[in-house]
């Protein structure tokens, strides 16, 4: 065992990919994941950012489809983004093994919902397992690895940002999993999944989920504490650390392993106490499965299922105590940056009193005071099919208001195919989008996308041109502005658009005020190894 290192649990998991050989970490950048793929590529591992995570999972299944172990990481939102190759990668399985993080925002610290993610495991028939600490982060990375190799089956490693972002003490095992070349072997029945194929792997899916339930019974992913007969707690995740703190004298089944379940070793623990309780954050999902399987648990009050679980709470769900909580002491609102670029395009919209499609970044915060000029914000992407809806049905005079904002990282990331609707199914008046670029991932820490030219690491890659996408796609008006105080020309091509009745795409380009400093060290140093060539 090598020295304790103290870790936060989205360290750890990078630690554990690295040591166990994973020959490739994908993702998209997303809190609060993001931390995951940066501290594997610190380490030494093949890490890079894909244009979304419905692309980041199908790469990391192509490298295990090669042989190899592959990790890919991704909020729980994203996870809806991957859905579509997630749920087949079930019945196709995999040769290398293949780990896919979802991590859930439970009180949406920094997400537009608090989705349940334990639900995508049922409902697509994967395996999955949930860490409370960072120390189970890094042994369960590697257990997850074991388990989709015996199965041949992807594993969902389910954290939460608590896990993620809380330090805990982890003792690494010692690094004797070296990565190695993957090896392709041909499998058409199995990965090519026309009905003919299809049907079958889902009997061999079915049979593989039977097999690990049973495996499940008795495995060490998941612990008992013993304590008092009177009260019994089933927990998973984070959960524990509460229930732990909040009823020291309680029996604990703590849940690693969550679906399969091993519902005959959990029906065994709830008839050895007098009263069990079901402990858990966001959705009732243990409490469902195990009443519907027959057994006499006790779950939350509706009203503990928002938010984050905490001590107090997890006291006050033991005593059944449904009064009102204390209101949560109020914080200062998020707001742009002082210098931002996009203070001067909400400004110009909030002005012409636009109706504006917004989208997910940090320009979101153009919804708030003093701008308040944002009207919608749905998920990724969204800004362009929302704002093309409303030009279609509103009256001529309102819908020319009408506006689609989205940063450069979204437009990327599923924003192209809004705008080949647009060009597709253009509205009457046209329509008017416009694309805040500055240059990086801002929201989530600044990371790396393909329009930036850098790759995840900061080097160099190929950078693709917005505007050069926008102009083949056959957009009539394109415009690339630099939003800047003392300038009107913004405001200037945003009227001469809005009165248009073009499609027209305004890529607002200046570079994020935060990164600007990284750009001229990193200037510096390229100058410097091109001085060292010569």
């Amino acid at each position: 065992m090598l020295p304790k290192q103290l870790l936060s649990g989205d360290e750890a998991i990078a630690l554990a990919a690295f040591h166990a050989g994973v020959m490739l970490g994908t993702g998209y950048p997303g809190t609060p994941s993001t931390e995951i793929l940066e501290e594997f590529a610190r380490l030494g591992g093949r890490a890079q950012w894909s244009p979304n995570e419905k692309v980041a999972l199908e790469v990391a299944l192509g490298a295990a489809f090669g042989g190899a172990r592959a990790l890919t990481t991704m909020k729980h939102v994203g996870l809806n983004v991957a859905a579509d190759p997630l749920f087949t990668a079930a019945y196709t399985g995999v040769g290398g093994g293949l780990v896919i993080v979802s991590a859930d925002d439970p009180g949406m610290a920094s997400s537009q919902n608090e989705q349940d993610n334990r639900r995508y495991a049922v409902a697509a028939g994967v395996p999955m397992l949930e860490p409370s600490d960072s120390q189970e982060a890094y042994d369960f990375v590697f257990a997850a690895f074991e388990l989709s190799e015996r199965w041949r089956i992807p594993v969902l490693l389910r954290v939460t940002t608590r896990v993620c972002h809380s330090y805990t003490l982890v003792g690494p095992r010692l690094n004797d999993s070296a990565w190695h070349p993957g090896r392709f072997e041909r499998d058409i029945s199995g990965r090519v999944m026309i009905p003919a194929n299809a049907r079958p792997a889902h009997r061999r899916l079915r049979r593989k989920l039977a097999e690990m339930q049973e495996w499940n019974e008795t495995c060490w992913l998941n612990t008992e504490l013993g304590g008092s007969s009177e009260l019994g707690i089933v927990t998973s995740g984070i959960s524990f650390m509460h229930a732990r703190e909040a009823a020291p004298e309680a029996r604990i089944l703590k849940l690693g392993f969550t679906h399969p379940l091993p519902l005959k070793r959990i029906a065994q623990f709830v008839r050895s106490v007098k009263r069990c309780v079901v402990v858990e954050e966001g959705d009732p999902y243990l409490v469902e499965a195990l009443r519907a399987a027959g057994l006499n648990v006790e779950g939350k009050a509706e009203m503990y299922r928002f938010g984050e679980l905490n001590v107090p709470r997890v006291r006050r769900i033991l005593d059944g105590d449904t009064s009102p909580e204390p209101p949560a002491p109020a914080g200062k609102p998020p707001q742009l940056c002082d210098a931002c670029p996009y203070r001067i395009v909400f400004k110009a919209l909030r002005q012409r009193d636009c109706i504006v499609a917004g989208d997910i970044g940090c320009y979101t915060l153009g919804a708030l005071p003093p701008f308040e000029a944002m009207d919608s914000c749905v998920c990724m992407g969204a800004s362009l099919g929302v704002g093309l809806g409303l030009r279609h049905v509103l009256p001529t005079e309102e819908a020319r208001r009408v506006v689609s904002v989205i940063g450069d990282s979204t437009f990327i990331h599923s924003g192209i195919s809004g705008l080949v609707e647009m060009v597709y199914n253009p509205p009457e008046d046209g329509h008017v989008v416009i694309v805040l670029d500055n240059l990086t991932t801002a929201m989530t820490g600044h990371q790396e996308h393909p329009a930036t030219g850098r790759a995840l690491d900061h080097g160099p890659a190929h950078r693709i041109v917005i505007e050069d996408v926008v102009r083949a796609l056959g957009v009539p008006s394109v415009h690339v502005v630099e939003p800047r105080a003392g300038s009107d020309q913004f405001e200037r091509v945003l009227d001469q658009c809005l009165a248009s009745r073009q499609l027209c795409v305004i890529i607002a380009r200046r570079p994020c005020v935060l990164i600007v400093k990284r750009f001229r060290d990193q200037e510096r140093r390229d100058c410097e190894q091109e001085a060292h060539a010569r």
